[in-house]
């Protein structure tokens, strides 16, 4: 009888690592690998599939997705503004939905039962997983080990490996879990679990301490083309290689550190470092030439869908009915979305300083107090009249009840 077969989102860390064997013994499958290359910068990917293989997995595939990213997900991540709780720019959530998407399509070209993720049975993660493949194939089988293996900790983790000659790259002495993409990157675990103590400089890799940074500013030029990044200082560039370049910046100047308290779709809250220098410049750039093109109303009634939609992705539901009809009301906004946003960075800062479009609706002769103004004062009067009215009348009938 042929071995069932399993598709396992396989990253080369800890986790994964065991997995590949521990679903073999266990649960006797015909294990395929794949990893997404999402453009994270810290793993050898041919490595990795390498390392795979010699686990036991019986296939490894290495996925290139960093263009499919950018554009499928990205794109309307920076259209959305997206940041859970107003901070977070959803870095492992905006990756998960493209990586089951092709755990799926690997899953159907090798007729395989099963797919298998890595998560923790107490992160968002698992949910994003899972919830992302049974909507794209609610046929599917879902396994996650680590809701039922007997390895309880990452020491005995690690044991359980080195007792097999497994590799893996963290060690008990620095036992931080970390995932990235071009996006950003993520650190937790370890000694970041006390949430009063002051993150180590030496979990950074793409931003250096903001005192560290040049005692000079630097100031850059973003160029938009209906809300997608184009250019930089001019030149023309894909929006790929402009966030790789605002990364380099950005973390030269120490910009781009989030540390928070982030409360997971689990219920349970958690202390969470994050590194995003390209995501936030490319942001607040993006911010600011909204507030130059959109409308008032149609722009303060995106703020309130943008928050929507950041927790939509946060919790897994990229593919929801809902998460799309949120897509397409906000692709709607973005036509106008052209111009160029200047930015300066500085000690652990990136502010914008100027912006221009051809789009624009800030006209100066209407915002100006000088002898240029064309406003028409005159009008004030009779608008305030009409525009207190309602709680003017409100206002005399509280008064009788002594209000």
């Amino acid at each position: 009888m042929a071995k069932a077969r399993a598709v396992l989102a396989y990253s080369g860390g800890l986790d994964t690592s065991v997995m590949v064997r521990w679903l073999i013994e266990e649960k006797g499958f015909e294990v395929i690998a794949m990893a997404g290359d999402v453009g994270q910068t810290r793993q050898d990917l041919e490595y990795i599939r390498q390392k795979a293989v010699d686990i036991g997995a019986h296939e490894c595939l290495v996925i290139d997705m960093r263009e499919e990213f950018v554009s499928d997900f990205l794109t309307k991540a920076l259209a959305a503004n997206a940041l859970y709780e107003n901070k977070y720019p959803l870095v492992s959530a905006l990756s998960r939905p493209i990586l089951a998407k092709h755990l799926v399509e690997v899953a159907a070209e090798y007729n395989a039962q099963y797919v298998v993720h890595g998560c923790t049975g107490k992160g968002n993660d698992q949910v994003r997983f899972e919830v992302s493949a049974t909507t794209l194939d609610p046929d599917l089988q879902v396994l996650a080990p680590l809701r039922e293996w007997d390895l309880l900790t990452r020491e005995q983790e690690m044991q359980w490996a080195a007792a097999r000659g497994i590799p893996v790259p963290t060690t008990v002495s620095q036992p931080y879990s970390i995932d990235d993409n071009i996006w950003g990157r993520t650190i937790e675990c370890g000694i970041l679990e006390d949430p009063w103590v002051e993150p180590p400089e030496d979990i950074y890799e793409l931003t250096q301490a903001p005192d560290k940074g040049p005692d000079d500013p630097q100031y850059i030029v973003v160029g938009f083309d209906a809300g997608v990044p184009c250019s930089l200082d001019g030149l023309p560039m894909s929006f790929y290689d402009i966030i790789v370049q605002l990364n380099e910046i950005g973390g030269r100047h120490g910009y781009g550190r989030i540390d928070m308290i982030e409360n997971r779709l689990v219920g349970l809250k958690s202390r969470e470092i994050y590194e995003t220098p390209g995501a936030l410049a490319l942001i607040e750039a993006h911010k600011a030439l909204e507030d130059m093109t959109l409308e008032r109303d149609l722009l303060h009634y995106k703020l309130s869908v943008e928050h929507v939609w950041a927790t939509q992705v946060y919790y897994g539901h990229w593919y929801s009915p809902l998460k799309q009809a949120l897509d397409a009301f906000i692709a709607s906004t973005q036509p106008a979305v052209t111009g160029e946003v200047r930015l300066k960075f500085h000690k652990g800062t990136c502010l914008t300083v100027g912006r221009r479009s051809d789009y624009s609706l800030y006209d100066y002769s209407l915002a100006t107090y000088g002898e240029q103004d064309s406003f028409d004062r005159t009008a004030a009067k009779g608008f305030i009249d009409i525009f207190g009215l309602a709680v003017k009348t409100w206002a005399r009938q509280q008064r009788k009840l002594g209000l």
